[in-house]
């Protein structure tokens, strides 16, 4: 008999904290019949008045910030003072959206000929399904759900499994604006219900975050429909530490971004190469700099490193480790899982790795970090690019145009000079290899969200 209800956990103490129904079948399909009425009203209204109701939604969730943010805490166990931030970056986001979506989305003129106008139009797709991952359950969802409004589209959120609450935090916020009703719900379902969902083609993009075993079934799914999706799956995210780097400007910004979020960041930094001059005195520094880190309660805002969100992350952050052990790596701090209740996993940090161990190849999404010495930059670059994976790499060195040149021979969708683990919504966000297809944010994030139109009008006929 399918479940009826979802039971959200507390990761950092294990027990059920809120029970939500399930959205019933019946009930979902009313609701894509209204969305899908609402929507071809919506397409009809200008950019410019889509952007001005669409402002309401920042000061709408600004005035949720507090309850939102222990939401997140409860739901995947993101310590709060990080849990406020991210309610801050992602208005933030959502206010460089707005400002974006009149040129993301205005007309191409092209040359004119005489007796001839033409144009191409972005038109809107219909109804955008989001999957949004959980663990920054804010900033991916509104990476499509603004700017898919923005462009004329409906929205349909299915926030991942652990962080249904976000997914409806979205939609009380937009009630409190102009926005027409039925343009944009939040469902709870399952996968075999957006199976189905996909399979009558009930959608029209599916914008999906989460695991590459995850985004490969939903992409089988959806191509069997030839629908079009966009992915961000996982990362194995690297940083190259040249001999002349701000060292403990390096140091500071390489553990918060390998162990922000406990880790749990599809940009985390998750490998790092060190020239080898250095290497001896960085890793000394680095552990130190880790051994500074609070674990602990996750609503305690002085914590620093709280729960992962998922018990099965333990064991295999647990494996991971112990096989880099097992083939001649030294385990400097942590590596273990933290004693009491909650899923929590003390911060590892490994030296003497190299790439047969999954630790340096295999996603870890937790708080553990190998370290590896090389010889020079050319070997730092062929080993950062030894991956499946090329979400964002980092260069720290500071000669600007060195560094430059060496993100240019980076495998990645983003390459970073002297920072990591951070988005600039006025550039493209992109994944290549196993971590992504397609394109949020900037300018560009709103063509995959819409189709173009050509406009090819003969304006004289005579003469």
């Amino acid at each position: 008999m399918a479940a009826t209800s979802l039971n959200l956990v507390n990761p950092a103490s294990e027990e059920t904290f809120r029970t939500l129904e399930i959205t019933s079948e019946a009930e979902l399909g009313d609701l894509l019949e209204r969305m899908r009425a609402a929507q071809k009203k919506w397409r009809e209204t200008s950019v410019n008045e889509r952007v001005e109701i669409c402002r309401g939604f920042v000061d709408a969730f600004r005035s949720m910030r507090e309850s939102v943010a222990l939401d997140i805490t409860r739901q995947m166990g993101k310590p709060l003072a990080q849990a406020w931030r991210e309610v801050d970056t992602m208005l933030n986001r959502a206010d460089t959206m707005l400002r974006l979506a009149p040129s993301g989305l205005e007309d191409e003129t092209l040359e004119p000929k005489p007796g001839l106008h033409r144009l191409i139009r972005r038109e809107p797709l219909g109804i955008v399904l989001d999957i949004p991952a959980w663990n920054y359950p804010l900033l991916i969802a509104v990476n499509v759900v603004l700017p898919a409004l923005l462009a004329g589209n409906a929205v349909l959120i299915k926030h991942a499994r652990l962080t249904p609450l976000c997914g409806d935090a979205f939609i009380e916020a937009f009630r409190q604006t102009r926005l027409p009703g039925d343009l944009i719900a939040s469902i709870h379902v399952g996968h075999k219900t957006v199976t189905r969902l996909i399979a009558r083609r009930a959608v029209d993009f599916i914008a999906f975050t989460g695991s590459v075993e995850g985004g490969r079934e939903v992409y089988r799914q959806a191509s069997a429909q030839l629908l079009d999706m966009g992915l961000e799956l996982g990362g194995k995210d690297p940083a190259l530490v040249c001999e002349d780097t701000h060292f403990d400007f390096a140091v500071a910004n390489l553990v918060d971004g390998a162990f922000y979020n406990a880790g749990q960041s599809c940009c985390a930094v998750e490998r790092i190469y060190v020239a080898r001059p250095l290497f001896a005195r960085f890793v000394d520094a680095f552990v130190a700099e880790v051994r500074k880190y609070t674990m602990g309660d996750p609503e305690n805002p002085a914590t620093g490193i709280g729960p992962l969100a998922q018990r099965k992350a333990l064991d295999l952050l647990q494996r991971q480790v112990d096989q880099a052990v097992q083939r001649g790596a030294r385990l400097l701090t942590g590596g273990k899982r933290a004693p009491g209740r909650g899923y929590y996993f003390e911060p590892a940090v490994l030296v003497d790795v190299d790439h047969s161990m999954n630790v340096m190849t295999e996603e870890s999404f937790g708080p553990v970090i190998g370290i590896m010495a090389v010889d020079s930059e050319d070997a730092g670059i062929r080993w950062m690019n030894d991956s499946s994976y090329g979400l964002t790499a980092s260069i720290w060195t500071e000669d600007a145009e060195r560094g430059e040149a060496l993100a240019a021979r980076t495998e990645a969708g983003t390459v970073y000079l002297n920072r990591c683990d951070y988005l600039d919504p006025e550039l493209a966000w992109v994944g290549i290899k196993d971590s992504g297809h397609g394109c949020t944010l900037s300018r560009l994030g709103f063509h995959s969200l819409t189709r173009p139109k050509s406009f090819y009008l003969r304006t004289q006929t005579a003469g």
